[in-house]
């Protein structure tokens, strides 16, 4: 279908784009085109099927009005609902959201912030991939507004929204082991990231605290051979000297796929082995019993994403800074 501009409806009507554009931009306030002209230009309009250019129209009044989001994965329950409520918040505030995927590639991340910045976006939130501190700087130093989620880097100075990954991991371990379970063990990724780094910093410190520290119980699965790398992590858990009673997993897709490789191992949860786990999944609410989870505060972490992100992008009155939010743990 041909793309209708002004001067075709203009053409129709025989008048001036400009007025049709007054009309159809609602600029007509002073009744400069007549009551009965602006209603034909409207039916016009529809009956056309005309489409407003709005990137345009936001261009030429200095930004687009669409925001680009970056997330890890988005296959990831945390992430789709993540972008989800920062869809939702950004709609209400007049804003639409362009949405790109990394699967946790650096490679993938820098050419979606080249994709989303051709697009025009006036800012961008984003959940950085591993080693990506150069492509953040490179958003700061070009003067973007932006806004890192769920991750961020101690050493850049840039509007972050986080959780407080070491206090609730550190917490989560001691009530395991005021449970009973004194051998219990993490399974995490293996990268270098801030957030995956605070919450095995959790529960190292809390096994320390106890004097029940053993290297052995600690776990690192790679992303990319999550299944494979998760049934040897279990295997070895199963094979240590102490017998291992209880397993914290680090993340949503980590507990998916831990829990598929005890039930694997012929092991029953509970009954055999105790687990914990970051974020509610679909595989924990499959049990007839509760698993106890971290809860992280998503949508707020949406909301106060998308605040920190509009100031910049509008110029408001708000404090630019990091922000730590609470996890809890649900038993």
């Amino acid at each position: 279908m041909k793309k209708v501009s002004l001067k075709v409806i203009a053409k129709e009507l025989g008048v001036s784009a400009a007025t049709v554009s007054l009309v159809l931009n609602g600029k007509n306030k002073n009744g400069r085109v007549s009551k009965e002209m602006s209603e034909k230009i409207v039916e016009k309009a529809a009956e056309l099927n005309y489409i407003p250019n709005s990137l345009a129209k936001g261009l030429k009044m200095g930004h687009s009005k669409s925001i680009g989001l970056i997330v890890a994965d988005i296959s990831n329950v945390f992430f789709g609902t993540l972008a989800l409520h920062i869809q939702n918040y950004a709609e209400k505030e007049g804003y639409t959201v362009i949405i790109g995927n990394t699967n946790e590639k650096l490679e993938e991340m820098e050419k979606m912030i080249l994709f989303l910045n051709s697009r025009q976006v006036d800012g961008l939130i984003i959940t950085p991939a591993e080693g990506s501190e150069v492509l953040i700087e490179s958003i700061l130093e070009g003067k973007k507004p932006l806004v890192l989620v769920d991750r961020g880097f101690p050493e850049l100075n840039v509007p972050s929204v986080l959780i407080n990954n070491y206090e609730v991991c550190y917490r989560s371990t001691k009530q395991l082991m005021d449970q009973g379970y004194k051998n219990p063990a993490f399974i995490t990724y293996k990268q270098d990231q801030f957030h995956t780094n605070e919450r095995k910093r959790g529960f190292i410190e809390a096994m320390k605290d106890a004097g029940l520290s053993d290297p052995d119980h600690v776990k690192g699965v790679s992303y990319q051979c999550l299944e494979e790398d998760m049934d040897k992590a279990i295997s070895q858990l199963l094979e240590c000297e102490k017998k291992v009673d209880a397993i914290f997993f680090a993340t949503n897709t980590i507990s998916i796929a831990g829990v598929k490789s005890l039930l694997k191992h012929g092991l029953l949860i509970q009954k055999d082995i105790q687990v914990m786990c970051f974020d509610e999944t679909d595989a924990i609410n499959l049990f007839p019993f509760r698993v106890p989870f971290i809860k992280q505060p998503v949508e707020e972490m949406a909301r106060k994403a998308l605040e920190l992100l509009i100031g910049q992008i509008e110029n408001k009155d708000v404090k630019i800074h990091k922000l730590f939010l609470e996890a809890e743990l649900i038993t």
